[in-house]
C-alpha cells in the first residue's frame, strides 16, 4: 500500500506529528505493508533544513514550495509540481495536512488515474482564524465546503471539536493528535523554582496571541513567565517579567524548558488540537488554556486544569496553583488523560488501520 503525506506547513505541532509519524512508519514490521512518502513544503522559520533532512532519512521526501496565502502563480506552480510527483508515485492513499494542501493536495489527485483514496486532515481549519475579516473567513468556509463536495475525501479531524466541524461539511473520522509519552516523559524531573514560572511554547504570532500573555504576566508582577520559543510578533512582549527563550534546534531541549515550569498556559485564539499542551501534560504540568476548540479537548476543567474565557478569571486559578501538592494532582491526571486518549502509539496504529480499511475496500470493488 503506498501512501503519500502532503504538508503545506512543516513546522510548531506539525512537525512533531509528523517526527513521531515517521518513527512509527519506518518501522520493519510496518514497512512490510505500507510504503511512505512525503511531499512537503519547509517554509517555518523555526525548523533548521537540517533537522527535516535527518528526520525524513528513512523515508522518500519531495520539497514542494508551497504558500499559507492564496498566490495564483506560485499555487499554479506547486499544482504542477504535485501531479507530476504524484504520477510517478502512483499512490493508493493521499493524506493531505493543512488547508492549502487539502486544495491542492485535492485538485492533483483528480489528474491521476487510477484515483487514490484522499483523506485530509485540517490541523485547524483557516475559517477559525480571528486575525482574518469576516468576510475571509466565510470565504475560507466555502471553499472548504466546496472542495469537499466536489472533489471529494475524508476528513481525518485531529481531534472532538475538529471532528463536529468536520461532520458539517462531509464525510469524516477521527484520528486524535498524540504524542510519544514514552520518550517526552524522559525529561520529567523535580522543579524548585524560586518563583512561580508559567510558560507557553510556539511560535510568537497571532495564533498564540502574544498581546494577551504580555497582558497577562503584566497583571502579575509576582511571577515569572517565559515563551519557549520566537516569532515574528515579538514585538508584542515587553513585560519585564517575561523571558523568550529562542529556538532550539534540539527537541529534548524544549522538554527540558517546559519541565522547568510550574504551569502551563496556552493563550491562543485558535487551534487544530495543540501538541505543545499534551507534551506539558506529559510532563504533568497543570494547563490553564483558553476555552476554545482544540484547547477544550485536551484539558478537562478543574481537573487537569482550567479552562477560561476572561482574564478576570485567572486570579483565582493561579491562587490555587501556587500550591505544589495541587499542581501535583493536576499534572498527575494530565498525564493519565494523555496516556488514555493522546498516545501515538495508539493514534497511528488506529491511523494505519484507517488506511488499510478503505484501501482494501477500494480493492475489492476494483475485482467486483
Amino acid at each position: 500500500m503506498k501512501v503519500v503525506h502532503i504538508i503545506e506547513a512543516l513546522g510548531g505541532g506539525i512537525y512533531t506529528y509528523f517526527e513521531d509519524l515517521t518513527h512509527h512508519f519506518e518501522k520493519e514490521i510496518i514497512l512490510q505493508k505500507v510504503q511512505t512518502s512525503i511531499l512537503y513544503s519547509a517554509n517555518r522559520k523555526e525548523i533548521d533544513p537540517e533537522k527535516v533532512t535527518q528526520l525524513f532519512a528513512t523515508i522518500p521526501t519531495v520539497k514542494i514550495e508551497m504558500r499559507r496565502e492564496i498566490n495564483f502563480i506560485s499555487d499554479l506552480k506547486a499544482l504542477q509540481k504535485l501531479v507530476f510527483e504524484l504520477q510517478k508515485i502512483k499512490p493508493d492513499i493521499v493524506h493531505l495536512h493543512s488547508s492549502k494542501a487539502g486544495v491542492l493536495g485535492r485538485i492533483a489527485c483528480s489528474f491521476l488515474n487510477p484515483k487514490p483514496k484522499v483523506f485530509y486532515t485540517p490541523h485547524g481549519y483557516a475559517f477559525l482564524r480571528t486575525d482574518i475579516s469576516t468576510m475571509a473567513k466565510k470565504g475560507y468556509w466555502y471553499i472548504e465546503k466546496f472542495f469537499q463536495k466536489f472533489f471529494g475525501g475524508i476528513t481525518i479531524a485531529c481531534g472532538d471539536s475538529e471532528f463536529e466541524m468536520a461532520k458539517q461539511l462531509g464525510k469524516a473520522e477521527m484520528i486524535r493528535n498524540g504524542i510519544d509519552i514514552s520518550a517526552i516523559e524522559n525529561y520529567s524531573q523535580a522543579v524548585d523554582n524560586t518563583k512561580l514560572t508559567i510558560g507557553i511554547a510556539g511560535r510568537i504570532t497571532a495564533a498564540r496571541n502574544p498581546r494577551q500573555f504580555n497582558a497577562i504576566a503584566l497583571q502579575f508582577p509576582e511571577y515569572q513567565f517565559v515563551w519557549i520559543g520566537d516569532g515574528e510578533e515579538r514585538d508584542e512582549i515587553t513585560a519585564p517579567n517575561i523571558k523568550i527563550t529562542g529556538w532550539f534546534i534540539e527537541k529534548k531541549q524544549v522538554y527540558e524548558q517546559i519541565n522547568a515550569l510550574d504551569i502551563y498556559l496556552q493563550t491562543s485564539l485558535w487551534e487544530g488540537l495543540p501538541i505543545a499542551v499534551l507534551e506539558a501534560m506529559a510532563l504533568q504540568k497543570p494547563i490553564i488554556a483558553t476555552k476554545i476548540n482544540g484547547n477544550k479537548d485536551t484539558v478537562v476543567h478543574k481537573e487537569t486544569g482550567f479552562l477560561y474565557q476572561e482574564l478576570s478569571e485567572l486570579p483565582v486559578y493561579f491562587k490555587i496553583l501556587e500550591d505544589s501538592k495541587v499542581r501535583a494532582q493536576f499534572g498527575n491526571k494530565g498525564k493519565t488523560r494523555c496516556k488514555d486518549l493522546f498516545n501515538t502509539t495508539i493514534n497511528f496504529t488506529a491511523l494505519q488501520k484507517l488506511y488499510e480499511r478503505y484501501f482494501f475496500a477500494a480493492a475489492k470493488n476494483f475485482q467486483k
